[in-house]
């Protein structure tokens, strides 16, 4: 392949990843529409469903959010009864925050209906199809870790 061909080709796909994410993201805020939390709460509360209790430090560099916003973002869901701050066991000085039951029944539903969404969107694609895709899309995944560990 010419360099002018991927260059062109690299471009497609940044476009094509560009709709997909715009397409997705006003879909889980239809979504969230139904549900009393905002997109940053979401998405704290999925990195607290799949990596278990964090420190706000720990979790304001997954969310991408300043130190002071994210405690803000804490402080709304805490107030929700969606999160605890509680003390590690460990070590008491550190405090990290633990998803309750409310907030796992809610980003449960809401994961459950982004991916009622997708069975929907990959209904009359072939089980090959989608396949594939997956596994393009876990590569590029993995590709994306390599060159930010960089």
């Amino acid at each position: 392949m010419s360099k002018i061909t991927t260059t062109s080709t690299i471009a497609e796909i940044e476009k094509e990843l560009r709709y997909i994410s715009g397409i997705i993201k006003q879909k889980g805020r239809e979504i969230l529409d139904n549900y009393p939390i905002t997109m940053p709460q979401f998405i704290a509360l999925q990195w607290l469903l799949e990596e278990g209790d964090l420190t706000i430090g720990e979790l304001s560099n997954k969310i991408n959010l300043a130190f002071s916003t994210t405690t803000d973002l804490v402080d709304r869901m805490e107030k929700n009864e969606l999160v605890e701050r509680k003390r590690d066991t460990k070590d008491r000085r550190v405090v990290r925050i633990h998803l309750q039951d409310k907030g796992k029944v809610i980003i449960h539903e809401v994961i459950r209906k982004r991916q009622d969404y997708l069975g929907e969107v990959l209904e009359n694609v072939s089980t090959d199809n989608i396949d594939v895709l997956h596994s393009i899309l876990t590569l590029l995944h993995g590709q994306m870790k390599l060159v930010r560990e960089k």
